[in-house]
């Protein structure tokens, strides 16, 4: 798979996410990909929260590992 693909793919995953985090007043936004690293941007109440850690690495990064062939893992910028 090439890296546009995986790109594409990731931005899916955000997309169905995003109800679930919108849902909580964040948001996620897309940032780019680059060596297996998904960068993404926490907004709204994302930003400060203190479960941020657990959303990103046990939600996130979990789904985006399980879903996504080449990522390797998940950070915010």
């Amino acid at each position: 798979m090439d890296e546009k693909e995986i790109e594409m793919q990731a931005k899916e995953v955000i997309n169905k996410l995003r109800p679930y985090i919108n849902r909580d007043g964040g948001d996620i936004k897309f940032v780019k990909y680059e060596d297996g690293i998904v960068y993404v941007q926490m907004l709204g109440a994302c930003v400060g929260c203190a479960a941020i850690d657990t959303t990103l690495k046990d939600g996130v990064e979990a789904i985006m590992l399980e879903e996504v062939p080449g990522i390797i893992g998940v950070e915010q910028l």
